[in-house]
């Protein structure tokens, strides 16, 4: 192995312990020697990749919104409306919530009023859920006296909070949570003949490789 391979590898191992440390004790008591600790590496191979703890949160924030970012592109969506792919983006976005330790302690980190986030990972799930919200109003989506903006903020709120809620019992990802909201968002902001054509559980399976499927860390 090369040592630019040995180096990616160290910081990987590092960025994943450190989400690991941040979901669990939360960015001010996670501790550096905890997360060189748990990377398997010194203090000082972690203060070769990473100056201080901020740039620790900032690299898994930025891996967290890279995740983010191929889960919308890899989504499938021919000939889907755009409520049923933000209905399937939800569900995606729970998945990784689920299984993805950097994803969530991304989102954890980017929601901390206490800090000034690197990557406003929360921002940008609300542009993607505006995005798709705008277009389900340019296709006549929504019902006359449906808000768009109401629906993102309800879409938003759900999310995060299963996100934050996740974090003393997993079981809040489980994505019956999700398909039990969609069951009563969706009837009260869309017309009746949208509503019936829509799968609440969601239609997109993940691609290969989207998701690492195993025990949920």
């Amino acid at each position: 192995m090369s040592q630019q391979d040995r180096a990616a590898r160290t910081q990987r191992a590092l960025i994943r312990s450190a989400a690991q440390q941040f979901e669990r004790y939360g960015y001010e008591k996670a501790s550096l020697s905890d997360i060189s600790s748990g990377a398997g590496v010194s203090r000082g191979a972690l203060h070769f990749h990473f100056d201080t703890k901020a740039d620790l949160a900032g690299a898994v924030e930025s891996a967290a919104a890279r995740t983010l970012r191929h889960a919308v592109e890899s989504l499938p969506t021919a000939g889907l409306s755009a409520l049923q792919e933000l209905t399937d983006l939800s569900h995606r976005v729970g998945e990784l919530l689920l299984w993805d330790v950097v994803v969530r302690a991304g989102f954890l980190l980017s929601c901390d009023g206490a800090r000034h986030p690197g990557v406003d990972l929360c921002r940008q799930w609300q542009n993607h859920v505006d995005r798709l919200v705008t277009r389900a109003g340019r296709e006549k989506s929504l019902a006359p006296e449906t808000s768009p903006e109401d629906v993102v903020n309800a879409v938003v709120a759900a999310t995060l909070g299963l996100a934050m809620l996740s974090r003393s019992d997993r079981e809040w990802l489980n994505g019956q949570r999700l398909t039990g909201f969609w069951r009563l968002l969706l009837p009260s902001a869309t017309p009746p003949r949208t509503a019936v054509g829509l799968e609440q559980g969601g239609t997109a399976s993940a691609p290969d490789g989207c998701l690492a499927r195993g025990p949920a860390t």
